[in-house]
């Protein structure tokens, strides 16, 4: 047997619903703290191995030419071991014969090949090569797009416990992706990748329940799942439970709680928490009133482009709060929160830009 090397795992990790709560604003603090959660997706490598954990790492590493060439010769040597195993049929040598295509170790990068020693170990029931084939059949890599064949690998592996292969059957399942849409199947999946820990399982559980999508609508389940996914540090999932807090929405109002979870996704760069602190430090929700904070939230996530950050900093320095009064920045503001959508700072641009002539 080989040890095995690095499983890449291909995640689709996606906010399913377009769910999303809004914090109420002051009458001078106009736009809406409503944000869409965004659908992304990101590649991540785990490590495996039969009998012994290899510890995954990323090192900047300076080689010199012969360390360079020492490295290509035994990725070669590696290469050559490996294909020997696979060729005898070893569903280790024959995944990682898989990997090293998929990612050009050792050989040049092949998604064709990658894709045919992947399904020769799947085949033998090896569910990282399972999970690997069905996200290239879903992906179209080194295969023909099939959704069909996808689902097909992804159950496979989802059967043995892979919580990527659970999330993302889920998800094909949410969306209707090479079966009829069942959100009671997708609540199925996305419930035992969550049982297990998956944070993004957790989180688009939550939704479920937030929603009532394949479940009853139970806004204390919602709760309660973003609180384990947000544990783990998902952004949004602070985000959420932030909202969940203000508004009272399966836990009892605390704007303490609130604050706490705000900054947590904040401190991440979520660009609408930024903003809510800024609201709830200009209204003194949750913590003291301090304008000067409040224009240090809304300063980030002005950067981040949210147009009702760049409006109330025009709002600010129009009334002077928190920085000095001033009717250029405030119309500097005011312009940019109108080009990136917002009819009122548009509005107010316009009269402000006719106060000033």
């Amino acid at each position: 047997m080989i040890t095995r090397v690095l499983k890449q795992t291909f995640i689709c990790r996606v906010m399913v619903l377009g769910l999303s709560f809004g914090l109420m604003v002051p009458a001078w603090s106009i736009g809406t703290a409503w944000s869409e959660l965004s659908v992304s997706a990101q590649n991540k490598l785990t490590a495996a191995s039969a009998g012994a954990n290899i510890a995954a790492t990323t090192e900047a590493v300076v080689l010199s030419a012969s360390e360079e060439l020492n490295q290509a010769n035994a990725y070669s040597i590696d290469h050559s071991n490996t294909r020997i195993l696979a060729d005898q049929g070893d569903a280790d040598a024959q995944f990682n014969l898989g990997w090293m295509y998929d990612n050009g170790n050792g050989v040049r990068q092949d998604y064709v090949k990658a894709a045919k020693w992947y399904q020769k170990a799947a085949e033998q029931g090896d569910a990282d090569a399972q999970f690997n084939l069905g996200w290239m059949y879903d992906n179209g890599n080194g295969v023909r797009q099939d959704y069909f064949k996808a689902i097909e690998w992804y159950e496979k592996a989802a059967n043995q416990g892979d919580t990527d292969a659970q999330f993302n059957l889920a998800y094909l399942y949410s969306n209707g992706n090479g079966v009829r849409q069942n959100y009671f199947k997708a609540v199925e999946w996305y419930r035992k990748a969550a049982a297990q820990g998956y944070a993004d399982a957790q989180f688009n559980l939550g939704l479920m329940y937030a929603i009532g999508q394949g479940v009853s609508q139970n806004n204390t389940k919602a709760a309660e799942w973003h609180k384990k996914a947000a544990d783990q540090g998902l952004m949004e999932a602070q985000y959420s439970l932030g909202n969940f807090y203000y508004q009272s929405e399966g836990v009892h109002q605390d704007y303490f709680k609130a604050v706490e979870w705000y900054r947590k996704a904040a401190d991440q760069g979520h660009a609408t928490a930024q903003y809510n602190l800024g609201v709830l430090y200009s209204e003194g929700e949750g913590v003291r009133q301090d304008y000067f904070k409040a224009v240090e939230w809304y300063r980030k996530a002005a950067a981040q482009q949210d147009s009702s950050a760049q409006l109330n900093l025009g709002n600010f320095y129009y009334h002077g709060n928190g920085v000095r009064q001033s009717n250029v920045q405030a119309k500097e503001w005011y312009g940019k929160s109108c080009d990136n959508g917002s009819q009122k700072g548009c509005d107010e641009y316009r009269i402000l830009n006719l106060k000033l002539k």
